[in-house]
C-alpha cells in the first residue's frame, strides 16, 4: 500500500453516508463520457492475488464507482501510482469480503442497503439519474460496491470489545466534546487588498477588538463589523455546538479550556488572531454516548484493523499488478493551502472526507471556512 494514500483508504472504508451523500451533491454537473456496458468480461487481468484476479473491466467499474461516490479524487485517477493504490485496495476488499463470515455478509448487505437508500434520498431524482448516466452506472453497481466495503467493516467489527471501544473513546474525547464559540478573526492577509499583514499589525487590530468587547460592546455586532471570517461573521461570529476536534489546535485548546463567557486574549493560529468567547461546552462522557456514537467508535476500530491489513499484509497476498501506464506524473495534491483561520490541520493530507465534507457551522467542507479542515467526517465514523 502506498503510504501517502493511507488517508484515502480510511475515507473510503468508513462513514459512507455522511461523506458520500454530500460528495454526490458536489459532483452534480460533472459528467464524463459513458462507456458501453460489458456483457461478458474478456478483458485482461490487471491484478493477481491469492485466490483471485482483478480484470481491466472490474477495475474500470471500480474507478467509475469511485468517481461517482468520491468526486474529489477524480483528478488523481489518471496518475499511475494512485491507480496502483486503487487496484490494490480493490484486491484488499475482494479478498477480505471473501473471507468474511456469513453473518458479516448479511449485516454488511443490510447496512449497505440502508446507507444507499439514505444517500439516494439526499439527492434529487433527476440529479441522481444524470450522475449515474455520466459514469454509465446502475443503482446495483453502487450497492455492490457499498456491500463489499460494509461486509469487510462488519466482519472486522465482530472482534471489537467494549473495553476497546472505551479505550478508543478515551483517545478521541475531542470527537464528542462540542462547544458554541463566538470569535472575531483578524487575518494575516488583508481581505480587501489581498496583501500580507505584518503580525504586529494584525495583533494590534485584534487587541483593539478585544478592548471594545471588554468595554461592553455586543460580540455579535463587533463580529459582523470586524471579523474577517467569511464563514461566521454574518452569524455574529458564532459556531454553534461544533465538535472541538474539527478546529485547529490553538483554537481547539481555547475552546476546551476558556472559562465560559470570558473574552479571550488574541489567540494565534496560522491564519491570524482570534478573539474568542465560549458560550457553551458539552464535555464528553462515555456513559452518555448514544448507540450510534458507540457504533462510530466501533467502526473506527474496524477501520484501523483494515488499515493494518493494507499496510502489513496486503503486499503478501498480491502476486502481480499489471496496469497499463499513462506516463502521467502526479501533479500536486488535492488539499488546499489557504484558509481563514481555524481549519483543522491534517498533516498535509486532503481535508475529508474525508471527509471529511460538511459546509455548515464551519465543519469540514469543500469551501474552507475558519473552523475546520479535515474532511473526517465530523460524525467521527
Amino acid at each position: 500500500m502506498l503510504a501517502k494514500y493511507k488517508k484515502v483508504g480510511k475515507v473510503l472504508s468508513v462513514s459512507m453516508v455522511a461523506v458520500l451523500s454530500l460528495s454526490l451533491l458536489a459532483a452534480c454537473g460533472k459528467k464524463e463520457e459513458a462507456k458501453a456496458p460489458e456483457t461478458k468480461d474478456t478483458s485482461a487481468v490487471v491484478a493477481t492475488y491469492d485466490g483471485g484476479t482483478i480484470t481491466a473491466n472490474e477495475f474500470d467499474m471500480e474507478q467509475r464507482v469511485m468517481k461517482f461516490l468520491y468526486p474529489e479524487y477524480a483528478q488523481m485517477m489518471d496518475m499511475d501510482d494512485f491507480k496502483e493504490y486503487l487496484v490494490k485496495q480493490e484486491v484488499a476488499y475482494e479478498y477480505l469480503s471473501g473471507k468474511a463470515s456469513d453473518a458479516a455478509k448479511t449485516e454488511g448487505a443490510k447496512t449497505a442497503t440502508e446507507q444507499f437508500d439514505k444517500m439516494k434520498a439526499s439527492v434529487q431524482a433527476d440529479q441522481w439519474t444524470e450522475m449515474l448516466k455520466a459514469q454509465n452506472l446502475t443503482d446495483q453497481n453502487i450497492k455492490d460496491y457499498m456491500t463489499r466495503i460494509m461486509t469487510v467493516i462488519k466482519d472486522k467489527e465482530t472482534g471489537v470489545t467494549e473495553d476497546a471501544i472505551k479505550a478508543e473513546f478515551e483517545k478521541n474525547k475531542d470527537q464528542f466534546t462540542t462547544a458554541s464559540v463566538r470569535h472575531v478573526l483578524i487575518n494575516f492577509t488583508d481581505p480587501k487588498t489581498q496583501k500580507e499583514r505584518k503580525k504586529e499589525d494584525a495583533l494590534k487590530l485584534a487587541k483593539e477588538v478585544k478592548a471594545k468587547l471588554d468595554g461592553g460592546a455586543d460580540f455579535a455586532e463587533i463580529a459582523k463589523k470586524y471579523s474577517e471570517d467569511t464563514g461566521s461573521a454574518e452569524n455574529g461570529g458564532l459556531y454553534e455546538d461544533t465538535p472541538v476536534a474539527s478546529w485547529v489546535d490553538a483554537f481547539k485548546e481555547a475552546a476546551k479550556t476558556l472559562p465560559l463567557n470570558k473574552i479571550s486574549d488574541p489567540v494565534e493560529t496560522e491564519y491570524g488572531y482570534h478573539v474568542m468567547k465560549v458560550e457553551k461546552r458539552t464535555e464528553a462522557d462515555y456513559t452518555k454516548l448514544t448507540a450510534e456514537q458507540k457504533e462510530t467508535l466501533k467502526s473506527q476500530l474496524a477501520a484501523a484493523e483494515i488499515d493494518t491489513f493494507m499496510t502489513s499484509e496486503l503486499d503478501k497476498i498480491v502476486k502481480e499488478v499489471n496496469l497499463p501506464k499513462t506516463d502521467k506524473a502526479e501533479e500536486g495534491t488535492t488539499e488546499g493551502t489557504t484558509g481563514t483561520g481555524t481549519e483543522k490541520g491534517t498533516e498535509g493530507e486532503k481535508t475529508d472526507a474525508g471527509t471529511d465534507t460538511k459546509t455548515d457551522q464551519g465543519t469540514t467542507g469543500t469551501e474552507k471556512d475558519t473552523t475546520t479542515g479535515e474532511g473526517t467526517d465530523t460524525s467521527g465514523k
